[in-house]
């Protein structure tokens, strides 16, 4: 059975965005430290950069390493959504969770109303898959999901957010992982992949 992967930004305060879902503050050191750790995930983790930019950033063809599905909720869709962007990873499968998106949105979206859990359990059971599900956010759909996620890949950036969108926004469900590895980095971020216990 396949695994959902929570692999998300996080600043030291548990906010993975700003009040109004900024992200642009997130810091990753000078120019120079930024781009080697941006080379570094984007090199690990291909499948997370949005397909408009993987050619930018000289993924255009890159294969998938990890992930073959990817579910997000609204308030990680809309951004692309504003942007007149509505299908923005087209190298995976797409899902977004929301009662309100018009499931027309694009042919290329399958838009969930409701029961993300089920929906998840399902993608988890899919034979012949050999690639895990990303949990690409939000802090609420997280807090869903929370029993069904195998995986942790945490990115901490050195910065406190004081408010904005929680990691997880849930009941109190203590939930205990492991850390798996950790890679720190000179711009002061660390990547933290942890597995549930």
């Amino acid at each position: 059975m396949r695994k959902l992967v929570y692999y998300v930004g996080v600043t030291l305060d548990g906010r993975i965005a700003g009040p109004g879902g900024e992200y642009d503050f997130f810091p990753a050191g000078d120019e120079q430290q930024s781009a080697a750790y941006s080379t570094w995930t984007n090199t690990l983790f291909p499948e997370t950069v949005p397909t408009a930019y993987r050619a930018a950033v000289g993924l255009a063809d890159a294969p998938n390493r990890h992930f073959d599905t990817v579910v997000m909720g609204l308030g990680t869709y809309r951004p692309a959504l504003d942007a007149g962007i509505t299908n923005p990873y087209a190298h995976l499968r797409q899902y977004v969770v929301s009662s309100t998106l018009d499931p027309d949105t694009d042919p290329a979206v399958t838009v969930v109303p409701d029961d993300p859990l089920a929906l998840v359990r399902e993608l988890k059971r899919e034979e012949g898959a050999r690639l895990n599900v990303w949990l690409c956010g939000g802090g609420k759909l997280a807090g869903v999901l929370l029993p069904e996620i195998d995986e942790l890949v945490i990115k901490n950036y050195p910065v406190v957010a004081g408010a904005g969108v929680p990691a997880f926004d849930g009941a109190f469900d203590p939930t205990v992982f492991d850390v798996a590895e950790r890679t720190a980095f000179p711009g002061g971020v660390t990547l933290t992949h942890l597995v549930r216990r």
